[in-house]
């Protein structure tokens, strides 16, 4: 789940610096209580190597916007105070009256962040449609901000934006002991160039477009969870490469999300999809469920049969190790295994939901069953729910029982809960498996 490959070619120059000697003490930065500034300087030049990897037609099409957009539009966020004629492009009716939106700079649950993707979405695509390409560039600029900001490592460490637990965990040297560390752990000064990389189309319509690119922001943050021990670390020591050299990784990764974002606001804006690989089903497990609210497990989601633990995804977990999810199915009357590279190992009793674009996807399809040569002794009944009604169940499936097929219809379903309970026994067998959890498209049957 939530893979951190973005692909394609990609050259880096390091241009110049900020982070020179003195660093805790020279780079602390303090905040208002309720103001968070992401990135900082990096946003410009973040967005600027995003909006340098679109094709010849699409700089075309902004023209004159594409400038501000790198240098202006993608710090509307930040500057809502100071730059009153921009604030708007800021705000969010569902939220009237407030100027300064947390949730585009700190990472909220996987629904509020797929309605801000939404709604930018659409406003960017829906004043271009009115012949306001100036305001769809400064939506484009406030939504690139927000994909910056949570794929920043100073913005991914839910509760703790200024690191004082981090200080705790890893205790900092004498020179960084007062320090806030939110601002030397986001602000360099480093040059992108993402070299041929070529950006990706996320979607056909606003809903499909927000849904894949929450899959990308989900992979961003945890892409920027794993630079934030080696940039605190190379703080504390006074490394100022290292610092960079962290930094800048994650700031690769946040401007080939942009790029793919602007890019694929340019094909919608213009209707314009051809030569693009068509996007048919999606496999489920790219996306965090709704009980992972900071896409890691919290206690709540830990079921207990066959094993204290989490469901995991790709694997199930026999004894805490790893095991390749196999489930058996019926060839010529006989039960044999069959290895799934995709789906969900889980145990009893266990719930996973998930947020579903309204009338992007037709039908949800999985195999079901238990876990072969593990689940012998299992006893397990599999649900499938839709906005709180049930689609399908499958069961009780008991020891080695060939996996059932699932097939439901998606219609007007926003959210889809898949649930496994125990049918009986003492639970010591219930490896239970979703293989090949999937999405379909209308063209993809």
């Amino acid at each position: 789940m939530f893979s951190t490959e973005m692909g394609g070619n990609m050259s880096v120059t390091i241009r110049s610096f900020i982070l020179k000697g003195g660093l805790c003490a020279a780079l602390s930065v303090v905040l208002m209580p309720s103001v968070v500034c992401g990135w900082g300087g990096p946003h410009t030049v973040i967005t600027q190597a995003a909006a340098a990897a679109l094709p010849e037609w699409q700089k075309q099409l902004l023209g004159a916007e594409l400038k501000p957009l790198g240098e202006r539009y993608c710090l509307i966020p930040d500057t809502v105070h100071t730059d009153k004629e921009n604030a708007r492009f800021a705000t969010m009716e569902s939220c009237p009256g407030v100027r300064y939106l947390r949730i585009l700079h700190l990472p909220a649950t996987p629904a509020e962040n797929y309605d801000v993707l939404r709604y930018y979405i659409g406003k960017a695509v829906a004043s271009s449609a009115a012949g306001q390409l100036g305001d769809a560039m400064r939506y484009a600029g406030t939504l690139s901000h927000a994909l910056e900001d949570w794929g920043c490592p100073a913005h991914v460490v839910p509760g703790d934006n200024m690191f004082t637990l981090f200080k705790q965990l890893l205790p900092p040297s004498a020179a960084c002991q007062y320090t806030l560390l939110h601002g030397p752990v986001e602000n360099g000064v480093f040059g992108l160039d993402l070299g041929g990389y070529r950006p990706q189309l996320l979607g056909t319509s606003v809903d499909e477009a927000a849904f894949n690119l929450l899959r990308r922001v989900q992979g961003a943050t945890l892409h920027a969870r794993g630079q934030v021990i080696p940039i605190i670390q190379a703080l504390y020591a006074g490394d100022t490469n290292a610092v960079n050299a962290a930094q800048h990784v994650a700031a690769v990764y946040d401007a080939k999300m942009v790029a793919d974002t602007l890019f694929t606001l340019g094909c919608l804006m213009q209707r314009r999809f051809e030569g693009q690989a068509a996007l048919e089903d999606a496999d489920l497990t790219a996306w965090a469920p709704l009980e992972f609210p900071d896409l890691f497990p919290p206690q709540a989601a830990f079921f207990g049969k066959p094993f204290w633990g989490h469901t995991t995804f790709g694997v199930i977990l026999n004894n805490g190790s790893p095991v390749p999810l196999q489930l058996n199915v019926a060839e010529q009357g006989q039960p044999v295994a069959k290895t799934f590279a995709s789906g969900i190992g889980t145990g009893t009793r266990s719930v996973v939901t998930y947020l579903i674009p309204e009338g992007v996807y037709e039908r949800f399809t999985a195999r079901a069953g238990l876990q072969a040569g593990l689940g012998r002794t299992g006893q397990v009944t599999f649900c499938v729910s839709g906005n709180g009604k049930t689609l399908a169940t499958v069961g009780p499936v008991v020891g080695d029982v060939p996996a059932q097929s699932i097939d439901v219809p998606l219609s007007g379903v926003t959210n889809l809960q898949l649930t496994v309970s125990s049918a009986g026994g003492d639970g010591t067998g219930n490896f239970a498996v979703w293989g090949e959890p999937r999405l379909r498209k209308v063209s993809a049957r």
